[in-house]
């Protein structure tokens, strides 16, 4: 095979690189890990202390060594950071992005599988599935092996089952370990899934097409199936730098090794930051990154220009926290003056907790001047926001939510809503529709045909509209595939109606969520157990309410409230988001909210007996702040209902060293 053509013509030397003053521009911990010599090289970048910097100096550093563009290869996980990285570069050398490999292993993975990949069987002329056409491949090629998979409501969509065959490629586990571990809600089919994964790779094959997941997958097995590439590969690419190296997947790991069998790798990142098992990243990657690279020198780049020293003081309790030798030792110092220690806060429930924070925010933008750009309400899942937003939206404070839709937005609470509003209103036919195309092959024409042929039979018989809905004559006007489930869904309508004739708003919702719409959940929507508890936050919210009526009536009001349509998206405005999505981001002043066990740990990392990833992402949470930081939690859970349910604060606080904080009680006339 002829390589030839695919190498670096351009040879620039040191003496085309500017001068670049390494020592001034850096501080000791980067300007070491910088100036290191070629080997492997683990540089733990704590949050805030520069890492993109580091990375960015590194290679401008090899390039003044004489090092050719040609021969380092950047690998990130987004194209964004890789254009910074390398935009950088030619800011400090002249040198131009394009003359690197630097971007996402995807994309990289691409670029060598287009050169290459007629070394393990790839045509040169294949194609890229996007997403859609991957799962609409997928669900051909499992309804060719059984055509009534799909129609079990309980059985996984085809999202969401090429989500579980997906991490089940990346994490190289089997598909009944991964059901196991991430999906419960399909562990009785998982052994027919396989199957399926072996059906829907042929069917690739034949087409000559790969998905997204094949461009790392095969990748892999060029650089292990094709000796002549892997060793192309490992002399072309003289230096191998990895950013965020703790977020690699088993395959992302695997493609670095093989492409530094050299061990001039330098891999960047934190290990207590590694908080994305959940899509695939492997903590032990990081951990054992050592022992795959003998002589590895670790660098640690402690100092921190973000935080004020007490929320750093914080932060290093709560890596302290953190078992003997599952983590690597680090301690993140100030380069910031001294402020007034973190806050936590205890509120009797939800609701005492989002009052607190919506008098903070006041006080903070009227009489500090914070913007409210450079506020932040972090939290660990999505309902844990319910009641914080209806307080903002009352109080008429512009918020943006930056990971998702806001609560009475999002799909699921949406179909829920519309469920119950048909049931108290039959004649509601904007309500029926949402919920009749969840069926199989029902559409919008379908749903009206139904409806209208309902109301005629209820009218004629002088019936209740849903005792007319579940007739043979009604149900003939059902598409032929939604007739196994028609009988579920209407006994499910009945059930809910004659809840709301004798019981209370909450256990109405209650009686909806334990029906049809249940089991439709669980096959719709991989991340099912957080949706599920999402809308038992809906019963919480519910059990303030005596009639169904009031209920229904004040969810339309705030969903019109909260709404962003007539926001302007660059006023000013609150963030709110989700600790995952605010990783890498940072705000003046922190409100990190609901710190109960339960709640953040979450109950199943308990019951699972492993809280060592959400003690990773409370250390992102509380490193996300720069001035203020306040930790809150309410002792009675308001989504349980009415009388509610009493919480312990998280763990992740009671271990903290009390002088690490200052203890805030709320007073209930509202003073502190």
């Amino acid at each position: 095979m002829d390589f030839s053509s695919h190498t670096d013509t351009h040879r620039p030397t040191s003496a085309a690189i500017p001068a670049i003053d390494f020592r001034a521009q850096l501080n000791d911990e980067q300007f070491a890990a910088v100036t290191a010599p070629p080997g492997p090289l683990l540089v733990l970048a704590g949050a805030g202390s520069g890492k993109t910097r580091t990375l960015t100096y590194r290679v401008a550093y090899l390039l003044s060594q004489g090092v050719k563009p040609g021969e380092i290869l950047l690998l990130t996980f987004t194209n964004k950071a890789a254009k910074e990285m390398l935009h950088r570069v030619h800011d400090l050398t002249g040198v131009e992005p394009g003359r690197f490999w630097g971007g996402t292993f995807h994309s990289l993975g691409h670029r060598a599988l287009r050169i290459y990949g007629q070394a393990v069987g790839l045509p040169r002329n294949f194609t890229i599935l996007d997403a859609e056409e991957s799962e609409s491949l997928l669900k051909q090629t499992v309804e060719t092996a059984d055509k009534v998979f799909f129609k079990d409501k309980t059985n996984p969509r085809p999202g969401p089952l090429f989500n579980v065959l997906s991490l089940a490629r990346n994490t190289q586990l089997a598909v009944a370990a991964t059901v196991t571990q991430q999906f419960p809600q399909y562990g009785e089919i998982s052994h027919r899934l396989p199957a399926f994964a072996s059906a829907y790779a042929a069917a690739k094959r034949t087409q000559n097409v790969v998905d997204y997941d094949d461009l790392l997958e095969l990748w892999l097995q060029l650089l292990t199936a094709a000796p002549e590439v892997a060793a192309y590969f490992a002399h072309r690419f003289r230096h191998v730098l990895v950013d965020e190296y703790q977020d690699t997947n088993t395959i992302q790991a695997q493609i670095v090794d093989r492409l530094a069998t050299h061990h001039r790798v330098m891999a960047v990142g934190d290990d207590a930051q590694c908080i994305y098992s959940w899509r695939g990243a492997d903590f032990e990657n990081i951990m054992t990154f050592p022992d795959r690279h003998a002589g590895t020198v670790i660098h640690r780049i402690e100092t921190n220009y973000r935080s004020t020293p007490e929320i750093l003081a914080l932060a290093n309790g709560v890596l302290l926290a953190q078992p003997k030798g599952r983590h690597f030792e680090k301690e993140l110092r100030a380069a910031r003056a001294h402020s007034s220690k973190p806050y936590v806060v205890q509120a009797m429930d939800d609701r005492e907790q989002a009052d607190f924070i919506l008098r903070r925010i006041r006080s903070l933008v009227d009489d500090d001047g914070v913007s409210l750009n450079e506020i932040a309400i972090l939290y660990r899942s999505h309902f844990l926001a319910l009641e914080i937003q209806l307080a903002l939206s009352r109080a008429g404070v512009p918020y943006q939510i930056t990971s998702g839709v806001k609560f009475f937005e999002r799909q699921h609470i949406r179909d829920l809503v519309a469920l119950l509003r048909f049931v108290y209103n039959p004649a509601d036919a904007q309500a029926w529709q949402r919920i009749a195309v969840l069926l199989p092959k029902v559409g919008e024409k379908g749903a009206q045909k139904i409806h209208a042929a309902a109301a005629d039979h209820a009218r004629l018989l002088q019936k209740d509209f849903l005792d007319a809905l579940g007739t043979d004559d009604v149900k003939s006007k059902v598409a032929k595939d939604a007739r196994p489930e028609w009988e579920q869904f209407c006994a499910s309508l009945s059930q809910v109606a004659a809840a709301m004739r004798t019981a209370r708003p909450a256990a109405v919702v209650e009686t909806a969520i334990d029906g049809w719409y249940g089991d439709y959940l669980k096959g719709a929507f991989a991340d099912y157990t957080d949706r599920l508890d999402e809308l038992k936050a809906l019963v919480g919210f519910a059990g303030r309410f005596d009639e169904i009526q009031d209920l229904l009536a004040q969810i339309v009001l705030l969903n019109s409230e909260t709404s962003d349509r007539h926001v302007d998206p660059d006023a000013e405005a609150l963030r709110l988001t989700t600790v995952h999505q605010a990783k890498g981001l940072e705000y003046d002043v922190v409100f990190l909210i609901g710190l109960a066990d339960g709640q953040f740990p979450g109950r199943r990392a308990i019951e699972a007996g492993d809280v060592e990833e959400e003690r990773r992402l409370f250390y992102v949470a509380v490193t996300r702040a720069r001035n203020e930081l306040y930790l809150c939690y309410p002792i009675v859970a308001s989504r349980a209902g009415p009388g509610g349910m009493m919480l312990t604060p998280s763990r992740f606080i009671t271990e903290l060293p009390t002088d690490l904080y200052e203890a805030l009680r709320l007073k209930r006339n509202h003073g502190w």
